[in-house]
């Protein structure tokens, strides 16, 4: 979220990073509406002042002995007025906090400014697509070979798009996320978090899902709680309405949570297999940074998660998004995108994000210079480390074989128990 004042002696800067994300957002209006409300609350400070200059004169006019019966009727007529402006004030205040709730961030000047997608900026890559003797299978093929994802099982039990794990797929998917969890706990630092897989909207507003999103997200209509999207809900929201002191900086977080998403938006997009499903898994990194450190530990957080497909020895791509591409939140974002080698095609399966305090101020996270003892927002960054469904189809497509099975990475095979490749299961 932008500050009003912030956004009132900036609207330029607001105007041009509307324009460069491609938002529609009437900037206009919510100027008007501030304007008004601060003339109102300046007229009711006004008319205060007038009442305490009548409740003044009663006061006078009783301990000499005289009529207060106008002077009484004109201050209940003050009063009446009051009480119908704060009314107003009341009013345009609600519409102004949901205006500054959907204001997208203000894009960080190192974003290149494009459109869409096609004006992303590929930062570096790692690893080479892997060159087969033999026409490789795409990650259907391989699963329907395999055995390892019950797609129909899945859509009786919920719907469309609830993938199924079974077997050797449920025991991968299991080792991807213990392998992950234990390399960001073991080596990059972060603190464990087992967080609710429900949060409550505060939460979802925090970190800026709602009430832009909330078409896209899954609610529990009686407890108006949701299912989470992504551990960065419930993770960020951890130090909600906190001060953290500056000496606690910076905070690692890490979580494993299914993430459910309605995709509302997406349709007419790639729909068939794991490329868009409604629950996935996924290993969330979450930092809470000094704001003059931030971008010092964005580029730590995007390397954490680069780590990971390189262990798994998965080519990978990142990608510095445009401002027309730049997620709501962020102030700047990277995408990693591992390469699946049956398609010939990259896929994102981590997005690294530097909020600033845009999420801190909707939340009110806080810490306590240990200088001058003021407070001040935090930073806050998340990064996928990484999402699993779209690096299932990577390690399937990269590793397989001719005669269908899947050889399993290095560093995958103590969490599979030693196993060294999928197979086709007996019969």
């Amino acid at each position: 979220m932008l500050d009003i004042r912030w956004i009132r002696e900036n609207r330029e800067k607001v105007e041009a990073s509307l324009k460069n994300r491609g938002a529609s957002f009437d900037l206009e209006g919510l100027l008007s509406l501030d304007e008004e409300r601060r003339r109102l609350l300046q007229e009711v400070e006004a008319l205060k002042h007038e009442r305490n200059v009548a409740s003044d004169e009663i006061g006078l006019l009783l301990r000499e002995k005289k009529d207060t019966t106008s002077k009484k009727e004109e201050m209940k007529a003050i009063s009446q007025k009051i009480a119908s402006l704060d009314e107003k004030v009341g009013e345009i205040s609600k519409k102004l906090d949901y205006l500054v709730l959907i204001i997208p961030n203000i894009p960080h000047s190192s974003v290149p400014l494009g459109e869409d997608s096609r004006a992303n900026k590929e930062v570096r890559s790692w690893g080479k697509p892997r060159k087969f003797s033999f026409k490789p299978k795409t990650h259907l093929e391989l699963l329907e070979h395999l055995g390892i994802i019950d797609f129909k099982r899945g859509a009786k039990v919920t719907g469309a798009a609830f993938p199924l794990y079974v077997g050797d797929g449920a025991k991968l998917e299991r080792s991807l996320i213990q392998f992950m969890l234990e390399l960001h706990t073991g080596k990059h630092g972060y603190q464990e978090i087992s967080p609710p897989f429900l949060v409550n909207r505060e939460s979802m507003t925090g970190t800026g899902q709602i009430p832009k999103f909330e078409e896209d997200m899954y609610r529990l209509k009686d407890d108006d709680y949701f299912l989470v999207p992504t551990a960065e809900v419930p993770v960020t929201n951890l130090h909600r309405d906190e001060v953290l002191e500056e000496k606690e900086l910076p905070l690692y977080y890490t979580a494993y949570t299914p993430c459910f998403r309605r995709e509302a938006g997406s349709y007419g997009k790639e729909t068939k297999g794991l490329t868009r499903v409604h629950q996935f898994d996924k290993v969330e990194l979450v930092k809470f940074t000094h704001p003059d450190k931030s971008y010092e530990e964005h580029e730590k957080l995007l390397k954490d998660a680069e780590e990971v497909l390189q262990l798994l020895e998965i080519p990978y791509r990142v990608m510095l998004l445009s401002t027309g591409d730049l997620g709501f939140a962020a102030s700047k974002c990277y995408d990693i995108e591992a390469y699946a080698a049956g398609t010939g095609t990259y896929l994102e399966v981590s997005s690294c994000s530097n909020f600033e305090a845009f999420q801190a101020r909707r939340a009110n996270i806080r810490f306590r210079s240990k200088s001058t003892k003021a407070s001040q927002f935090v930073h806050t960054l998340n990064g996928s480390g990484v999402a699993l469904a779209r690096t299932v189809i990577c390690l399937l497509e990269h590793f397989q074989e001719e005669d269908g099975s899947v050889l399993l990475p290095m560093a995958l095979r103590p969490y599979m128990g030693g196993q060294e490749r999928l197979t086709t299961p007996p019969r």
